[in-house]
């Protein structure tokens, strides 16, 4: 791809666009009706007219390809739309001049903008702010050349993380089938190869306590740290970012998210460190059960649905140990279980390769951002 950089002009976003403004207010009543959520916000399709626009103020169809801006709490976050909708309050809308700006190359420009906002509790972004963003023009062939090249990593990103999703899907699916009422794996296991357990006979829970100040220890891992179904731990902290005692975690231990369990977090630590109050530390007891097995069966939805069964609250549910040392569960006898965590490994390891490639192709992205649009 030629680009003819001698060519492209510098211009505000505002002399590019037909319209650029604030959606409308609904009646709080309206949400349930019609909304459907994306990035928390509520987008309003064509429903809308069946239902009638009574109590509805300021809403505006937009039938025109365009991109919506959140400007409310989370701001920033741009999604193209090229179907007609209603915008609600928290969106600013832009609608290009389709003789002047593409709509792809529109978004891609703003991704390089770091938006700002306004306000103190609640971070906002204004038209006014919108506005004056200046970005690089090229010719409209060019800006849709350049659109098509960043839409074909959008496209391989995709398609990468849909392969992720159905490999996690079919992990979930054959951990389901293990460890419930099905009692199989293909025709590898048949109901004579497994057992009933008592957790507490499996899992031993440790309770040793640390003060982040007064450790030698250099991590900290919160529940924050810790992704949905995903037994590695990628983001870590310090202790010195912490206060309270918090608990001691060693190397191979598991690390489970006790409160809000729905949540669906598990991970082992590769390291010594300390560890969020409100998780739970565990140490399989490997006369019972294969030490890389146990991680695999509490990401199973068989564990997961009765630990949020079991948590005990309202508004921040968690799990007791003395409740949930008490479950019993059917699992694969001990001698069955390494040839079936070789398995389950082989899911993590292929799914790792898949998270890489998709960090390379976000770093393209960006690098190229920089290079073409910056």
């Amino acid at each position: 791809m030629k680009l003819r950089k001698d060519k492209w002009e510098k211009v505000l976003i505002e002399n590019v666009c037909e319209d650029i403004f604030a959606g409308g207010d609904v009646p709080k009543n309206s949400f349930s009706k019609v909304a459907t959520p994306e990035f928390k916000i509520p987008i309003y399709s064509n429903g809308l007219e069946n239902l009638g626009l009574h109590g509805f103020t300021n809403i505006s169809k937009v039938s025109k390809p365009s991109l919506t801006i959140s400007a409310r709490g989370t701001i920033g976050n741009i999604v193209v739309r090229k179907e007609s909708y209603y915008p609600v309050v928290r969106l600013i809308v832009l609608v290009p001049n389709e003789r002047k700006a593409d709509v792809d190359f529109l978004n891609y420009s703003l991704c390089l903008h770091n938006f700002f906002s306004v306000g103190t509790s609640i971070p906002q972004l204004t038209v006014p702010m919108v506005k004056p963003i200046e970005i690089p023009l090229p010719p409209l062939e060019e800006q849709k050349q350049i659109a098509a090249l960043f839409q074909s990593i959008d496209t391989a990103t995709e398609e990468i993380e849909g392969q992720e999703k159905n490999l996690l899907n079919l992990k979930n699916k054959l951990l389901g089938e293990l460890c419930g009422e099905k009692q199989q794996f293909g025709k590898a296991l048949n109901k004579d190869d497994f057992e009933t357990v008592k957790f507490d006979s499996v899992a031993f829970c440790i309770s040793e306590r640390v003060e982040p100040q007064k450790t030698d220890l250099t991590t900290y891992v919160g529940l924050e740290h810790l992704d949905p179904d995903n037994l590695v731990i990628a983001r870590t902290g310090i202790p010195d970012d912490v206060i309270g005692t918090k608990l001691k975690i060693y190397k191979g231990d598991i690390i489970f998210g006790k409160r809000r369990a729905y949540q669906r977090k598990v991970a082992v630590s590769h390291f010594d460190g300390i560890a969020s109050a409100h998780s739970m530390i565990l140490r399989a007891n490997e006369d019972n059960i294969e030490k890389d097995f146990l991680p695999f069966f509490m990401q199973s939805d068989v564990f997961m649905n009765r630990a949020i069964k079991i948590s005990e609250g309202s508004l921040s549910p968690t799990i007791k140990w003395k409740t949930l040392a008490a479950q019993e569960f059917s699992l694969p006898k001990k001698e069955k279980q390494k040839e079936l965590t070789a398995v389950f490994k082989q899911f993590d390891v292929t799914r790792g390769q898949l998270k890489q490639q998709k960090t390379t192709l976000q770093n393209l992205k960006q690098k190229l951002l920089n290079e073409i649009l910056g």
